[in-house]
């Protein structure tokens, strides 16, 4: 894989690589059931039914395990090898959040790679891009955002 302009430092990665990885799994499905469960057609949701997806964020050295049942994303511990797996740095998942970067650029660029089932990770990736997704804003995760909204919410009631 050719490296991406930022990659974390390999002592972080180490370090990161020490966290369990299933409440870092936990985490991330949180977050895909709040960004795309509701999105999913329902031929996609047939499709994903019981597939076992993994994320590899290959310089933090974390994985995360996941699978469709019941209309929702959930963790999984999947000790074998997943359905699909999608691997890249933390900086390109970044880029592809934000809508900085086409997926496609990434893959020809191999910096991003996807494993296992072809037409499940065609799936995945054209499904990804038909959903309008607001972009990712790491500004709205600055504490004084985040106190800003909160304290709107509070006085509106």
């Amino acid at each position: 894989m050719q490296a991406s302009p930022y990659v974390l430092p390999k002592p972080l990665g180490t370090l990161l690589s020490c966290l369990p990885l299933y409440p870092g799994s936990l985490m991330f499905v949180a977050g895909l059931n709040l960004a795309l469960a509701k999105s999913l057609a329902p031929d996609v949701r047939e499709s994903l039914l019981g597939r076992k997806l993994r994320l590899r964020v290959t310089d933090a050295q974390l994985t995360f395990d996941f699978e469709l049942l019941d209309g929702r994303f959930s963790a999984c511990q999947n000790k074998e090898a997943a359905d699909l797996t999608i691997s890249a740095s933390a900086y390109d998942f970044l880029l592809l959040a934000r809508r900085q970067e086409d997926p496609d650029t990434l893959f020809f660029s191999r910096r991003l790679a996807m494993e296992g089932d072809t037409e499940l990770g065609l799936l995945v990736k054209n499904t990804i891009d038909a959903i309008e997704l607001p972009v990712f804003d790491l500004e709205a995760l600055k504490p004084a955002q985040v106190l800003a909204r909160l304290k709107a919410r509070l006085a509106s009631r």
